[in-house]
């Protein structure tokens, strides 16, 4: 059994109006040294596979195909040994 992470993000050309209204809200308490607030998804998942290759190979073909939109977003894995 395999622990998978998953971090989908919008690609850096995209404009992420979640992550202005945060940093908005952000300096709006004060904390004016932050920028370029972006918001992401985070995605965990256990995988049932005989080896890590292929819980990463499952992990990346579900990413590919549901998590994360082609067009706009971009994905990051690790895949981790259950214990």
């Amino acid at each position: 059994m395999y622990h998978s992470k998953i971090l989908v993000t919008l690609r850096q050309s995209i404009l992420d109006p979640q992550g202005k209204a945060v940093e908005h809200g952000v300096h709006s308490l004060g904390y004016d040294s932050v920028r370029n607030v972006r918001i992401g998804k985070f995605v965990e998942l256990n995988v049932d596979a005989a080896s890590r290759e292929e819980a990463e190979k499952i992990t990346r073909e579900v990413s590919e195909k549901l998590l994360a939109n082609p067009v706009m977003e971009d994905f990051s894995i690790t895949v981790e040994e259950k214990k």
